[in-house]
């Protein structure tokens, strides 16, 4: 099963972008990438996918797979248009997921007149060229990459795998929802091409890492706590006594 209840059993309209990613926990940051990609690409649905075992994060996750899943239902509880996805769900062969086969088994269930996204922070693209089959990805699922303000484009470059090249594409430069975006096209060694989509503006964190150390250093600060992740979770998070 892809999608996470009877009330999400498919994505919703034809344009549909997957964001997957460990969520531990899912954090404002999260919502802010999400909320900005539906606006500026007029997205029917977000698919927010908790991983259940990412192959560079060999010790995985600190939350498990249910409390992540748990901790993103109610982050998404209030958001329009945004579904949980259990297309990374773990694998009952305990092998990793990866994000090509996650994404073309979400569009081959998708009707053919769908567009499917993949959506990302610019930390993980720096990390693409690593991923298995990773050229593949933008032409499985045309990417949207949330990017800081002064995100150097060198550095995006730098961070295409290996095989791929990006142009300007025409009219390159757009805003929609009050959101600024940017487009790309990448080239792939056969002359294949696919857009990209770069959101260069948003000035927000997406490390949960940093979002797990500051959730450490604010004990007995729920207000500390309520300004970085969604009231739910933090409460979550609290009642459970996660990260500490």
């Amino acid at each position: 099963m892809l999608y996470d209840s009877p009330m999400n059993a498919s994505p919703r309209g034809r344009r549909v972008a997957f964001f997957g990613g460990s969520f531990d926990p899912p954090h404002l940051g999260h919502l802010a990438v999400a909320r900005a990609a539906r606006a500026a690409l007029s997205l029917d649905t977000v698919l927010l996918a908790p991983v259940g075992a990412q192959p560079l994060k060999p010790l995985g996750a600190t939350a498990s797979f249910e409390t992540r899943l748990a901790m993103t239902r109610l982050a998404i509880a209030a958001e329009p248009g945004f579904a949980v996805s259990l297309a990374d769900a773990p694998k009952a062969s305990g092998e990793p997921n990866y994000t090509l086969e996650t994404l073309l088994a979400l569009r081959a269930g998708l009707p053919p007149e769908s567009t499917l996204f993949c959506l990302m922070g610019a930390d993980s693209f720096m990390a693409l060229r690593h991923w298995r089959r990773s050229a593949q990805i933008p032409f499985a699922a045309p990417l949207i990459v949330a990017s800081r303000p002064g995100q150097p484009l060198d550095d995006l470059r730098a961070a295409l795998p290996v095989g791929l090249t990006m142009e300007a594409a025409p009219s390159p430069n757009a805003c929609a929802g009050g959101v600024e975006m940017r487009r790309w096209e990448l080239l792939n060694s056969a002359g294949e091409r696919t857009p990209f989509y770069l959101l260069p503006g948003l000035n927000v964190d997406v490390s949960a890492s940093e979002i797990r150390r500051q959730v450490r250093a604010a004990l007995g600060s729920p207000a500390a706590e309520h300004a970085l992740l969604p009231l739910a979770v933090a409460e979550y998070i609290r009642i459970h006594g996660l990260y500490r």
